[in-house]
């Protein structure tokens, strides 16, 4: 027994050692750290063939025969050799040398605010200074849409690469519907997996009103603005006809710029018939003329891969040090509360 206690005893002091180094370390980093300029990321660049061809060589080695195997890695060298060979006489003989086509991948996963655009921007700063018209950005969208301010961002950075006359294809395999699909439709072109969810060309809001309750239990509420539709709906005050109209006209004001947008950049489409909130799947979306083929973003990509150079790129935000540690500054739970808030405060179109 008393072997145990002093066995704790050892354990806390440890414990309060390890636990003081990593205070002082800490704050030593933050004191070095002063008067330097803090970078919020970097960018990071994986290629996709030499993935894809570590993948297929780790599965080789296990299902083919080693005779098999030796021959196939012979021809390969062989080949390779040859295609060295074909350059360098290129060169020698003035000729233009032969340059594949670059294919830039990019990954945008969308959240009710299209908090992915900080990064989404970088990434497409990035390319487009390497980016010529030879080239190609590829981007694999999946999001339900949100609030219009972030998602008509995005759809503006996408806008950007059109501009430079980069091809831009936006890949669905899960879903781009609302402010997903107003990202979509700036695209060259839309390919789609056969039971991806499109459409959604609509605008919502909501926001819960306790002015009853609030009045049952003898409890006012003051709302004061300076401006006649400062605030049109309200969670806590009296909503009046008036308001609610004005806010009917506000969401369908939004709508018909949505509706314009996509009609600008899908020409040929019967905006009417498709811009009614609805979705649809793959095949459908294109007969609707929504998206131009259904084809998963796996099989566009490794279907390239003889063909182009594919490269991944991923802006990475840099970590805090209690991240670093594991531990959040705020829960998941306070993050989905504090937009909520936020919401019912002041009540965003969503798209």
């Amino acid at each position: 027994m008393e072997f145990l206690s002093e066995y704790g005893l050892f354990l806390a002091k440890a414990a309060t050692v390890v636990i003081a180094v990593a205070i002082v370390a800490g704050i030593l980093a933050s004191l070095g750290q002063k008067g330097k300029k803090h970078e919020k990321g970097h960018i990071e660049v994986v290629s996709f063939n030499e993935t894809i061809s570590t993948m297929t060589d780790v599965l080789a080695d296990v299902v083919v025969p080693a005779d098999t195997r030796k021959a196939a890695l012979k021809a390969e060298k062989k080949s390779h050799k040859a295609e060295q060979k074909a350059e360098k006489k290129a060169l020698k003989s003035a000729a233009a040398p032969l340059v594949k086509k670059r294919v830039f991948v990019l990954d945008f996963h969308g959240d009710l605010r299209a908090s992915a655009v900080d990064s989404f921007r970088e990434e497409i700063t990035t390319v487009l200074a390497q980016a010529s018209s030879k080239d190609e950005v590829v981007v694999r969208l999946e999001s339900g849409g949100g609030m219009v301010p972030g998602y008509g961002l995005a759809a503006s950075q996408l806008d950007r690469i059109k501009k430079k006359g980069v091809p831009l294809t936006i890949c669905i395999d899960k879903v781009a519907a609302s402010g997903g699909y107003m990202m979509a439709c700036v695209a060259d072109q839309i390919l789609a997996a056969p039971f991806a969810v499109i459409g959604s060309i609509g605008v919502v809001a909501q926001v819960p009103n306790v002015h009853r309750l609030l009045k049952k239990h003898d409890v006012d509420i003051e709302l004061m603005t300076a401006g006649k539709y400062k605030r049109t709906l309200t969670m806590l005050g009296e909503n009046t006809d008036e308001g609610r109209e004005k806010f009917r006209e506000e969401l369908e004001d939004t709508h018909e710029l949505f509706k314009a947008f996509v009609g600008e950049h899908r020409t040929g489409l019967d905006i009417e018939a498709i811009a009614t909130g609805e979705v649809w799947y793959g095949a459908p979306a294109v007969k609707k003329g929504l998206v131009d083929d259904t084809k998963t973003s796996d099989e566009y990509l490794t279907g390239q891969l003889d063909s182009a150079d594919i490269y991944t790129v991923t802006y990475a935000h840099k970590k805090s040090l209690p991240e670093k540690f594991g531990f959040a500054l705020e829960s998941s739970g306070d993050r989905f509360l504090m937009r909520w808030l936020q919401r019912l405060t002041g009540p965003a179109p969503l798209a």
